[in-house]
């Protein structure tokens, strides 16, 4: 029998998603309330605590399924990568405008006016999404409410001409075990951002990228490793900068680094990880 993901199927013993019925044993199913995160950034937990493992986070403007709430915490699965786990029911708000923008810097300010000069009221991250109502002249106006510098957004579809690119402008974020922002991001995470700026959507955690993204390449054949071939190790990836070059989030750094690939691949060996795969995503048409 294939194993549950509990990762990426919202089933727990006491309530499961109705999609699940006749899957697993639940003592109830529920089809779930679509919300929309309201907050800059949400932290998703394993259990509704917060002092519970950080998995991942909730971007601003990304859409979810609330299955149950209670004590301030909604059990949900996100929409964009299928993660189930708690998030903060305060952050949350109800489906709005559809987006129109996604955020294309690695982070920028909301501002009340449009106005750089006024303390600015929240802050958002790379690949959150926003509605505007209106564009045209160097801020422009959210549906939500607020102001975003013009030049810190593009439309949705549009995307990065190169993810690695995108990866390098974390350079020297610090490591955060299940970030998803330049703020703090993990090793899955900051392939997954940059993946999705450049139109690539892969699931969020090493494992699953391992499995699922783009296409295998024969390492043990003998093929040359290039400019955005992903790398695996147990519970790790890393991307690949150049032929010989290497850029991961990680916690001998604690922070996104490239070093030369040979001395990190090295090192982790001496730690007693081999390199499992590597993986080459798929040109977007």
């Amino acid at each position: 029998m294939t194993k549950l993901d509990p990762r990426r199927l919202a089933f727990r013993s006491d309530l499961a998603a109705e999609s699940l019925r006749g899957v697993v044993d639940a003592r109830r199913y529920v089809q779930g309330e679509r919300r929309q995160v309201a907050a800059g950034t949400l932290p998703l937990r394993r259990e509704p605590r917060d002092d519970a493992n950080l998995d991942t986070e909730a971007l601003h403007g990304e859409t979810l399924v609330v299955f149950h709430e209670a004590d301030g915490w909604s059990w949900v699965q996100l929409d964009h990568d299928g993660y189930v786990g708690y998030v903060p029911s305060a952050g949350l708000g109800r489906v709005g405008a559809p987006a129109t923008h996604r955020i294309a810097a690695l982070r920028t300010y909301v501002f009340p006016e449009p106005d750089a000069k006024v303390p600015p009221q929240g802050m958002l991250s790379l690949n959150a999404r926003v509605s505007v109502s209106e564009e045209g002249g160097r801020y422009v106006p959210l549906d939500t409410g607020g102001y975003v510098y013009a030049s810190h957004i593009v439309r949705v579809g549009e995307h990065a001409p190169d993810f690695v690119t995108v990866a390098e402008g974390f350079l020297g974020a610090p490591y955060l075990w299940g970030g998803r922002t330049s703020v703090g991001l993990d090793c899955s995470g900051l392939v997954q951002l940059a993946a999705a700026a450049a139109g690539h959507a892969l699931p969020r955690d090493a494992d699953m990228q391992e499995a699922e993204a783009g296409e295998p390449l024969d390492i043990a054949g003998g093929v040359d490793l290039q400019r955005g071939d992903l790398v695996f190790w147990e519970g790790h990836v890393g991307i690949m900068t150049s032929a010989d070059e290497f850029l991961h989030a990680n916690a001998y750094h604690m922070a996104v680094e490239r070093e030369p690939f040979e001395e990190a691949r090295q090192r982790i060996k001496d730690a007693g990880f081999e390199v499992t795969s590597a993986r080459r995503l798929v040109a977007k048409p």
